[in-house]
């Protein structure tokens, strides 16, 4: 019998309502969301971590914060000023850490366990994130396909 593909998605929740995220993690049968953010704080209803982990507590879905993959905050700062290449190099710097490691090889456990995971942070474009260099790590490690999650937008 042939091995399932492993899988991976990633979700921004940037002009999206919770219900919103909610429902695309339903669709896709995520079992596992990973919060990549350095601060599960947000000013949006919903995406704080406790009561993000309480929503998805509802839908069957486990919630882990994997902090040390979050961006440092001069990282956070480039992005919010489109300086990209400045975040990229600052991230780069940041998943050398013996932190960043440990949590990358704790995600990477993860996506192994067979069970859909998903990467959760604010910007809703993957290009302008980090999540989707730390998908780009998981996918040459473990070979998962990399599904990018897109909620629809709310009015």
């Amino acid at each position: 019998m042939a091995k399932k593909k492993t899988e991976l998605f990633t979700i921004g929740y940037e002009k999206a309502k919770q219900d919103a995220v909610l429902g695309e993690l339903g669709r896709a049968r995520i079992k596992i969301l990973v919060d990549t953010r350095a601060v599960a704080a947000s000013r949006r209803p919903g995406f704080s971590k406790r009561q993000l982990a309480a929503g998805l507590d509802e839908h069957g879905i486990a919630y882990i914060h994997l902090q040390k993959l979050g961006t440092p905050t001069e990282g956070r700062e480039a992005a919010r000023s489109g300086d990209f290449k400045t975040l990229w190099k600052i991230y780069a710097k940041h998943l050398k850490t013996a932190e960043a490691k440990t949590a990358m090889d704790d995600l990477v456990a993860l996506v192994e366990s067979g069970k859909p995971v998903c990467l959760l942070c604010y910007e809703r474009d993957p290009a302008h994130c980090h999540r989707s260099r730390v998908a780009e790590i998981v996918q040459e490690r473990t070979g998962a396909r990399v599904t990018d999650l897109i909620p629809p937008l709310f009015e």
